[in-house]
């Protein structure tokens, strides 16, 4: 196994420029080929998520190209013109929820599948949806996960449909993205997607529909319970271009606080559309000091060096929750974070990772169904082997536990490749 060794650290300080959002950076992709037009994407992430969006896109008949830093989608105007397909969509939520509701939309037969990790990421609940509107979708292995069959949909037209919202939001969003040009092409005049359940992580619907009206829809709705669906074909905007990823910026936001700093980091800031960039707003509650701009996050330690233990529902920064599991090392008391029933169904199950990576730095780790409580010991193990689970954020995290001036080894540190993949570097030019 390929092993990273951090050396011991103490301080943390500098300016990071951030890769592109993931979140919207697929979200983009799949908007531009649906739409009429030709969109230039400036500042895209280059990454193992990204890159199979792209690849399933060719494959699919969508022709882009790269011209110097930016990506030059040429849309299908509402369709793809391959209508026979087999897709690998490797461990990319962002990539197999939204695809699966395209296709399902679409006049094709395709095939989705992944690593063995999506194998075991539920995808029933949007299948279910899906077929209210006619899709025809088989399972080719267990049933409610992927990997899947996808056939040309049926004729059926109600007024309305629902989705469960307690398990992965990225089920509305997928829905979201497909169906305005579906319903525009079926001479529709709408359609209403209504929520069961406590919709989780509304940020990133929130996301998903500010990308939509750039392309032109306007989704109206009642609360989160509620989403009114129009027939409208997207249309390009021209150029987009890709803020820096605030899930990503919370590693860094975190050194600081730890390091004491100050590190700045840019291309995220008052003005984003991820709720994630809420992540200082925990930190601030941790006791960090806080500068927000319009487009750039600065943090460092409090000022007396003392970092606070919290109490906070997650379920506005799901994966900048992750980070704060492992600041709590480094804060005064017992940390819990609650609501967040949805790490155990993303790359891994990450309540049951981060209780088994943070007990081996000492820590007493309690844990629930969707919570986890954090007390750090008087001292960090040293030398302490993490474990990765092939999740990238796993990695990025625990690269902060260095920064208790004990020595620590990533495992498979090559994963971070999924959203992230030259984290280390940028991690090595901060720390001291």
């Amino acid at each position: 196994m390929e092993q990273l060794h951090l050396p011991a650290a103490q301080r943390a300080a500098g300016l990071v420029a951030l890769p592109g959002s993931k979140s919207i950076s697929n979200r983009v992709l799949l908007l531009a080929a649906l739409a009429d037009g030709v969109t230039e994407i400036d500042n895209l992430l280059e990454s193992d998520d990204t890159a199979v969006m792209l690849d399933a896109l060719r494959k699919l008949g969508i022709d882009w190209r790269r011209d110097g830093n930016r990506h030059v989608v040429t849309g299908g105007g509402g369709s793809f013109a391959t209508k026979r397909a087999d897709l690998f969509v490797g461990n990319a939520g962002t990539a197999v929820r939204p695809l699966t509701a395209a296709l399902a939309l679409a006049d094709g037969e395709y095939r989705i599948d992944g690593v063995a990790r999506m194998h075991e990421r539920p995808i029933g609940d949007l299948v279910d949806t899906l077929r209210q509107l006619g899709a025809r979708i088989d399972y080719r292995g267990n049933d409610g996960y992927p990997p899947l069959t996808i056939g040309a949909r049926a004729a059926n037209r109600p007024a309305s449909v629902s989705v469960r919202g307690d398990v992965s939001s990225q089920f509305l969003t997928a829905l979201l993205l497909a169906l305005p040009n579906a319903l525009a092409a079926a001479g529709e005049t709408g359609l209403a997607i209504v929520v069961e359940g406590e919709l989780i992580s509304k940020p990133y619907v929130e996301i998903t529909l500010d990308l939509m009206q750039r392309f032109g829809v306007a989704v109206q709705r009642d609360g989160w319970q509620r989403f009114d669906v129009p027939a409208v074909r997207y249309r390009s905007p021209g150029r987009v271009l890709v803020e820096g990823d605030a899930s990503s910026a919370s590693y860094f936001l975190a050194a600081g606080a730890i390091g004491g700093g100050p590190v700045r980091v840019s291309g995220v800031g008052r003005a984003s559309v991820q709720g994630d960039v809420r992540f200082a707003d925990a930190l601030l509650a941790m006791g960090a000091q806080c500068r927000i701009d319009a487009d750039a996050i600065e943090v460092s330690a409090p000022s007396d060096g003392r970092l606070r233990a919290i109490d906070l529902d997650c379920n506005l920064i799901p994966d900048a929750a992750m980070t704060l599991a492992v600041v709590a090392l480094f804060a005064q008391g017992r940390t819990c974070l609650r609501n967040i029933g949805s790490w155990r169904v993303k790359e891994t199950d990450r309540i049951a990772a981060l209780a088994t990576e943070l007990r081996k730095f000492g820590a007493a780790v309690e844990e629930g169904e969707d919570w986890l409580a954090v007390t750090p010991p008087a001292a960090l193990t040293p030398g302490v082997a993490v474990d990765t689970y092939d999740d990238h954020r796993v990695a990025m995290c625990f690269s902060l536990a260095s920064l208790g001036n004990v020595p620590v080894t990533i495992n498979d540190p090559r994963c971070v490749a999924k959203t992230f993949p030259d984290y280390f570097d940028h991690f090595a030019e901060i720390v001291r």
